[in-house]
């Protein structure tokens, strides 16, 4: 495993909270934070799994408000791009496809409205964090070890996954960047998506999605919920600001304008209800 892009935090304790896909979106950033107040859960148990910035109105923000909030982040590949001066956010989105013109609005967007102190602070982010809970070892990544852009969905072949593991020693992983909120298991691995907060999760719900983990008795357990918080407002923010009425309709309809990244199985799901 690349040393020197992952981070080590050591043994972790008490609940964790892991989130992910912020994308702009302060509005649920506000509310991520208050769960986190509400539950006494400090910032070193809290768990970013990347793209802070992408498709709402407030990048600027919500890097500040991470950065002071001081809690671990992995870059995502929308970090990993804008410090590094790229054009687009590294998707690989089909050439000319509605999310391929979509990213060509909002990608210069948070580009703009970056300051270079959050453009430096994307630079301090590691690739991976690794750490040790509940006797299990934790490796946190956004898209999969070998590809920070490639979309790993719970139908995606468990070989695919299982390289994962055996490339970082992990017994659990913690990734991000799908969009959508899965937990897998096999062979006592886990592989656990947080799902995102910063867009619904294709269901027909405004919620968007996060997780707690825990170490109560020493045993590894987990669980997605759902968070409530003010979509009408990041909706209006983003039409005010010209971003891509696409995603901002996604807000309050909870539907994604299209499936183009999605396999077969996750299409189908669209506009139904997730219940873990």
């Amino acid at each position: 495993m690349n040393q020197s892009n992952t981070q080590h935090i050591g043994n972790l304790k008490g609940k964790i909270l892991v989130f992910g896909g912020i994308y702009s979106n302060f509005q649920a950033l506000q509310a991520i934070q208050k769960v986190a107040q509400n539950l006494n859960i400090s910032p070193q148990n809290i768990i970013n799994t990347g793209d802070v910035v992408a498709y709402c109105a407030q990048p600027e923000d919500c890097v500040q408000m991470i950065k002071k909030w001081n809690i671990h982040s992995i870059a995502g590949n929308v970090e990993i791009q804008i410090r590094e001066g790229q054009e687009d956010c590294a998707c690989d989105f089909t050439a000319g496809g509605t999310c391929d013109l979509l990213s060509k609005q909002w990608y210069p967007f948070a580009q703009s409205k970056l300051s270079k102190d959050s453009i430096d602070w994307m630079h301090s982010l590691p690739e991976f964090i690794q750490l040790e809970y509940a006797t299990k070892q934790v490796t946190v990544l956004h898209g999969s070890y070998f590809n920070t852009s490639e979309f790993i969905f719970k139908s995606t072949d468990w070989k695919i996954k299982q390289q994962n593991f055996d490339a970082t020693q992990s017994d659990v992983i913690l990734a991000g960047h799908c969009g959508l909120p899965f937990t897998q298991q096999e062979n006592n691995k886990y592989w656990l998506n947080a799902g995102v907060i910063g867009m619904p999760a294709n269901n027909a719900s405004t919620d968007v999605w996060y997780m707690i983990l825990d170490d109560a008795n020493d045993i590894f357990s987990y669980q997605h919920f759902s968070l409530k918080y003010d979509y009408a407002t990041a909706k209006a923010k983003m039409l005010d600001l010209n971003l891509p009425q696409q995603y901002a309709k996604t807000l309050q309809t909870g539907l994604w304008d299209n499936c183009e990244i999605l396999p077969e199985i996750e299409t189908a799901l669209q506009g139904k209800a997730i219940h873990f």
